[in-house]
């Protein structure tokens, strides 16, 4: 699969730099398009489309039917599949010279600490690394071990500490208070923050000790003081990706408002369905959709361009209810995908209200207290170093290095005593 996709980019770059016509050029671009999408629709979305396509004759009172097939998606296909279109559309854009080295080209697509689940890169950025000579930088290196140690202490301790709470209160949320319920709510948004920008950081790490620097994915989005702020903070790679070869290209927002409504939609929409082939993600980016709407409408989408309380060591008043806001509407939009189907997660948001003053229910309360400590800790040390690239990029810190060391030692231990049930890293499924 990777190898074929791999073949056809590189072969429509090396075409695309020997052509001028505009026709040629267009259906190089839609060969690349077609290749890369036409795989990924087939694996992660031909059950999806046959299975509605039979329910929506049915309820017209007509019976259809066809066959599903029994389709293992690959790991990784919705990553390497943006990575390789996007460095054929740059070419086309002529942002970018078709490469000739193949062997290059084939490393920048299949890269291994991120090729399963990102940063979603861009050839402009990685592909050139490989061109160069590979040089261990001693500072760069050690800078890459703190980052995959805090990216281990987010998915193994945060993230799958929290996997058991969250998986017992969404599989049985009749039987739980309405203040459970969101706090189920609440450590699923760390969970999910815990894995997958776990993740980016163990896959950024280790590619610095190979001597690349991969792109930023995950900016401490959960300091964000509006939900066009939290969207260039979280999954950067990916909201990047499709502001600039699906939004942009749609007009943006240049056009009038019903353009800009269209354009927001579908681009959170297609976030959504992205994610997955079930309701439940397209809702999900439906939501997110209606509350970006009015920011953009009224021009602020862009007002927080900066780090929450810059220059100082708390928030205001103010930071700190745009951040909590911010918070609350995001964990809603997570019940959506988190839920099994829509039907359960509205159930779900139904038992959270009408429940919510409830005698709370807690399970496992070692389990909760200690995931609650830790996500603390978390949350503190995040807070802290909001203004640099990870939490740990403390190698410039003026401080003894007896209490570097401290905190290395502590946070091994930690996960050492504490990790949780190990789980599979969420994105993998994407």
């Amino acid at each position: 699969m990777i190898l074929f996709s791999s073949l056809v980019d590189y072969t429509v770059g090396i075409q695309l730099g020997k052509r001028d016509k505009p026709l040629q050029r267009k259906l190089l671009l839609l060969t690349s398009i077609f290749v890369n999408l036409g795989f990924l629709g087939f694996f992660k979305y031909y059950n999806f489309f046959v299975e509605n396509f039979i329910e929506a004759f049915r309820f017209f009172g007509m019976e259809f039917s066809a066959s599903s097939l029994n389709i293992i998606l690959p790991v990784g296909i919705s990553f390497y599949t943006f990575q390789t279109l996007s460095y054929s559309i740059d070419v086309y854009r002529r942002k970018l010279q078709p490469t000739n080295d193949v062997v290059a080209f084939f490393a920048f697509v299949s890269f291994f600490p991120q090729l399963v689940a990102g940063p979603i890169e861009r050839a402009t950025n990685l592909l050139p690394q490989f061109y160069k000579k590979r040089e261990f930088v001693y500072s760069n290196a050690t800078d890459g071990l703190r980052q995959i140690l805090w990216g281990l202490f987010k998915k193994m301790v945060i993230a799958d500490n929290a996997a058991m709470f969250v998986g017992d209160i969404f599989t049985n949320y009749s039987q739980y208070s309405g203040l459970t319920l969101f706090m189920g709510g609440v450590f699923f948004a760390f969970q999910i923050y815990g894995d997958f920008s776990g993740y980016s950081d163990i896959a950024i790490g280790t590619s610095r000790l190979f001597g690349f620097n991969l792109m930023q994915n995950f900016a401490f989005p959960y300091f964000s003081r509006d939900i066009a702020e939290f969207w260039r903070r979280w999954h950067i790679s990916l909201s990047t990706w499709f502001r600039d070869y699906v939004y942009i290209p749609l007009g943006g927002s240049r056009g009038g408002k019903s353009m800009i409504i269209r354009n927001t939609f579908i681009i959170f929409v297609v976030s959504g369905f992205w994610h997955g082939a079930n309701w439940t993600f397209i809702a999900w980016g439906f939501l997110n959709a209606i509350y970006f709407l009015p920011l953009m409408l009224m021009k602020k989408n862009r007002k927080n361009l900066d780090v929450a309380a810059q220059g100082r060591t708390f928030a205001s008043t103010k930071e700190v209810l745009q951040i909590s806001t911010t918070f609350f509407i995001t964990i809603i939009a997570w019940i959506f995908f988190r839920a099994e189907n829509i039907t359960h997660a509205f159930l779900y948001l139904e038992g959270m209200a009408l429940r919510l003053f409830d005698t709370p229910v807690f399970i496992e309360h070692f389990i909760l207290s200690k995931v609650s400590f830790f996500i603390l800790l978390l949350v503190v040390v995040e807070w802290l170093q909001r203004d640099k690239q990870h939490a740990l990029e403390i190698g410039n810190l003026k401080i003894p290095r007896i209490y570097k060391w401290a905190i290395y030692y502590a946070l091994i231990i930690i996960i050492l005593f504490f990790e949780g049930h190990q789980q599979e890293f969420i994105y993998f499924q994407f």
